[in-house]
């Protein structure tokens, strides 16, 4: 697809970004899926309009914090949006000691991007505040963890900006715990993306989605904390889960199971299931085409000039 005054083209794991005029953004929400840095072979269907619209939702519902990208949302599974320049950092914030944290405690570690991390704690137990642990992406595209200090000190970001990255982070978490305890969730971690035009910081990407989020159920949650058990949990997490057991992870040599009709199937109902949980309305299931796809993006960008 080429569009009226495209001047550049980025096809990522999941998403199809048209910068226009260099001032604007086309994001694409594909319904390719990744796990393990791996692309899987085989779409999703509606995944790409799950996570386009829940985005959509939560950047409308946070705009009074921060301002963000978004412009409109022409189609269900397209966001047009300013072009930032972006910060080369990824801001994610834990309420609770769960994934990433969770294995880097169990190695008996105490210090993660240089947050001390309390003793005693058990997996998934709440920090006693949110914690910031901000990442920055390596050349092979891996987050790497990162402190505040190294952050300021290699100049990747000026001291006075971060600080107010940090106020946003903590801001939209908290808008974000508000909005999921409304539904019956914890939201439990996430990351958020920043960018700046001049000198206003932006807050640009998605937010609050299963795919850059992890919810747990409100309901059971401190019986299943005081027994030991593993969270209902309400993420991406359970597509990682499949390959896992069925041998994959991304591990050199390993093959990618096979999709079936019947997994992909399973895998659509369950984002669509997500989809009405985080957001609290019915999903609308939009089929793409492609020529109406294309009249409606031109028709939308030839608003903005």
């Amino acid at each position: 697809m080429q569009l009226p005054g495209q001047t550049n083209f980025y096809k990522g794991k999941v998403r199809d970004v048209y910068t226009i005029n260099d001032k604007y953004m086309v994001m694409m929400v594909s319904d390719r899926i990744s796990a393990f840095d791996v692309v899987l072979p085989k779409s999703i269907p509606y995944k790409g309009q799950v996570l386009n619209q829940i985005a959509a939702q939560f950047l409308e519902a946070t705009k009074d914090i921060v301002p963000n990208w978004l412009i409109n949302t022409p189609l269900p599974n397209a966001t047009i949006g300013y072009k930032c320049e972006t910060y080369p950092v990824e801001m994610v914030v834990r309420g609770n000691l769960t994934g990433h944290a969770w294995r880097t405690y169990k190695l008996g570690k105490r210090e993660l991007c240089g947050v001390a991390l309390p003793e005693g704690m058990k997996e998934n137990d709440f920090f006693p505040s949110p914690i910031l642990t901000p990442s920055t992406k390596a050349h092979e595209g891996h987050d790497e963890d990162i402190s505040r200090d190294e952050i300021i000190n290699r100049g990747l970001v000026s001291q006075a900006e971060y600080e107010q990255l940090e106020k946003y982070t903590l801001a939209l978490f908290e808008r974000g715990k508000e909005i999921a305890k409304d539904r019956g969730l914890i939201l439990v971690d996430t990351k958020y993306e920043f960018g700046k035009i001049g000198d206003t910081i932006y807050l640009i990407d998605e937010i609050h989605t299963p795919d850059s989020s992890r919810y747990f159920y409100t309901e059971g949650f401190e019986e299943r904390q005081k027994k030991g058990e593993p969270q209902k949990q309400l993420s991406k997490e359970f597509v990682r889960e499949w390959l896992m057991n069925n041998g994959f992870q991304g591990l050199e040599g390993q093959h990618i199971p096979d999709m079936t009709e019947d997994v992909i199937g399973s895998i659509s109902e369950r984002y669509i299931e997500l989809y009405e949980v985080v957001t609290g309305k019915t999903f609308v299931k939009h089929d793409v085409n492609y020529k109406d796809q294309q009249r409606k993006l031109e028709e939308a960008l030839a608003k903005l000039k």
